[in-house]
């Protein structure tokens, strides 16, 4: 396994009838190489051997369709509702403009070479986090009974369904939940697959729609190296066992994710072991003691399919994000309760932030910070006042008046600024749809904790001046004037600052190692649910919750 983990990362409804007439005479069944395996299973490892049909190898086209081919796709394609093929779903809008490209004739059969490396990329789908079985492998690996317009449309979606995926996600923008907003910019992936007809190299052509940041190239490989590790047996358990047996087991465990090298093994928690468990507690979010306590003995007996299945998810949410991020931005990642600022893609600034309660989830979603708002008053959202603050009024009539709030004439309520009111001295307005932005807090204690979940959704930040003074290319000093001047007032931006707010529970973390953070909001197992076409134990079936701490 030595050879393999790749963790110490730098930068670096189904159809039922055939067409008829000509084309039954036109008939034949898709063969597959003899001894190869199926192909969902080439693609579990990368370089495993891959599922050729006879068809797309060289001088074995098949002869041209009969005329009446162009005929009957277009009429398949204009039938109304769902249409599927051998059981499996396709997608007739998207074959309707890539058919009408080519006259509605069939295009694989007499491009042999073209159909077998896109069908390759089909198959190593795995290297993207993504299950090959997504894109008809398996129908397409037992075609006895396909017609060849089946498998010609078959192939079309297959290629098809895989460039979407890879630029935009697999799972569909109205699957989402209203948490989750983020998008890159659209892809005509239609016109994607047409030019890798023509191109050098075709798989290439697809496979550039993926992101190609340094985080996705180091998760795509993270999740090879936790497959490999699951399919070898996995790691040990630990337990709270001091005894040479069982510190040797936890040595075992950390050498899995070489945290220690390979085959170490003194039984005892010498310098080594105590500095591998606190690197191992810091990637994962828990209280860095190098002790081998209750919440750390429970992370570290989460398994290596449950990791990869963790990164598969990641890589997903990647392929969610625009494909070239502004060199400078605000970042901040929920899972992980963390704020950074990016100058020319280098971190220069982070610091830990309170995000939304788990019935109060912070949204995933992208916007600008335009201006500063020195001593901002909080206009209450209805929602807050009308279930926390309007009940209260009855039993302490006095409520508004000792929170420093008004009632104004339209019936909202406001908190005036000052010291303690709720947004702080300091607010970074923001344009979304969530009303969602980044502001100060009275509540500074917040920010020890080790869970910071305490939020109706906004953000707040532990050093709010510090990252105005960035954003506003100005001293800290000149940011604590305009808060002395005891008043509102606003500071426009040199330039509106792009932010982005994302859920990521698998991460590259500052020092090229993969983080992981627990899945507090529940988002996982649904995006987990969409990468796999058959029902897999989910996420949370396997990674229990995890109590914060040492």
């Amino acid at each position: 396994m030595g050879t393999t983990r790749t963790f110490g990362l730098g930068p670096s409804s189904g159809r039922t009838r055939s067409l008829a007439g000509a084309m039954a005479a036109a008939a034949f069944a898709l063969a597959v190489v003899a001894g190869a395996p199926p192909a969902c299973a080439a693609a579990d490892a990368a370089g495993a051997p891959v599922a050729t049909p006879t068809a797309f190898e060289p001088g074995s086209a098949a002869s041209p369709a009969a005329p009446a081919a162009d005929t009957a796709i277009k009429a398949w394609l204009d039938q109304p509702g769902s249409l599927t093929i051998a059981g499996e779903r396709v997608h007739p809008a998207e074959l309707r403009r890539f058919y009408a490209l080519h006259g509605f004739l069939p295009v694989w059969d007499s491009r042999p070479q073209v159909a077998q490396a896109l069908w390759h990329a089909v198959l190593q789908a795995g290297q993207q986090g993504l299950d090959p079985n997504l894109f008809h492998a398996a129908a397409l690996a037992n075609p006895a009974g396909l017609s060849p317009i089946d498998r010609d449309l078959l192939l079309s979606d297959a290629f098809l369904a895989y460039a979407d995926a890879l630029a935009c996600g697999a799972v569909p923008i109205e699957a989402r939940s209203s948490n989750e907003a983020l998008s890159p910019a659209p892809v005509d992936t239609v016109a994607v697959v047409d030019a890798a007809i023509g191109a050098a190299d075709p798989a290439a052509a697809i496979e550039a729609l993926a992101p190609s940041t340094p985080e996705y190239a180091a998760l795509r490989r993270a999740y090879q190296t936790y497959r490999a590790i699951a399919a070898s047996g996995g790691w040990p358990r630990v337990d709270d066992d001091d005894s040479p047996a069982g510190v040797r087991r936890l040595q075992q465990r950390l050498a899995a994710e070489d945290y220690l090298p390979a085959g170490y093994a003194s039984g005892r928690y010498d310098t080594a072991t105590t500095a591998a468990l606190r690197a191992f507690q810091r990637d994962h979010g828990l209280g860095v003691d190098g002790v081998l306590g209750p919440a750390t003995i429970s992370v570290l007996n989460v398994g290596a399919d449950a990791r990869a299945q963790q990164v598969a998810v990641n890589l997903e949410r990647l392929r969610w994000l625009p494909r070239n991020l502004p060199p400078d931005r605000v970042w901040v990642n929920t899972a992980s309760e963390r704020l950074q600022y990016f100058r020319d893609n280098t971190p220069i600034f982070a610091t830990r932030v309170v995000v939304g309660e788990t019935d109060k989830q912070t949204p995933e979603f992208s916007s600008t910070i335009d201006s500063l708002l020195f001593n901002p008053p909080w206009h209450v959202p209805y929602s807050i006042a009308k279930s926390e603050i309007l009940p209260k009024l009855a039993s302490e009539p006095d409520y508004l008046a000792k929170h420093n709030m008004v009632m104004r004439s339209n019936g909202s309520i406001e908190q005036l600024p000052g010291r303690e009111a709720a947004l702080g001295q300091l607010k970074f307005e923001m344009n979304d749809a969530f009303d969602v932005y980044l502001h100060d807090t009275p509540q500074k204690s917040l920010f020890a904790r080790g869970a910071r979940l305490d939020s109706h959704g906004c953000i707040r930040v532990e050093q709010p001046r510090q990252l105005a003074a960035l954003l506003a290319d100005e001293s800290v000093d000149e940011i604590d004037r305009r808060i002395d001047l005891g008043h509102t007032n606003r500071r426009y931006l040199p330039a509106p600052v792009p932010t982005f707010i994302v859920y990521q529970t698998a991460y590259l973390g500052e020092d090229g190692r993969i983080a992981f953070r627990h899945d507090v909001y529940r988002r996982d197992d649904a995006i987990w649910r969409h990468l796999v076409p058959t029902g897999q134990v989910p996420l949370a079936g396997q990674d229990p919750p995890a109590p914060r701490g040492g």
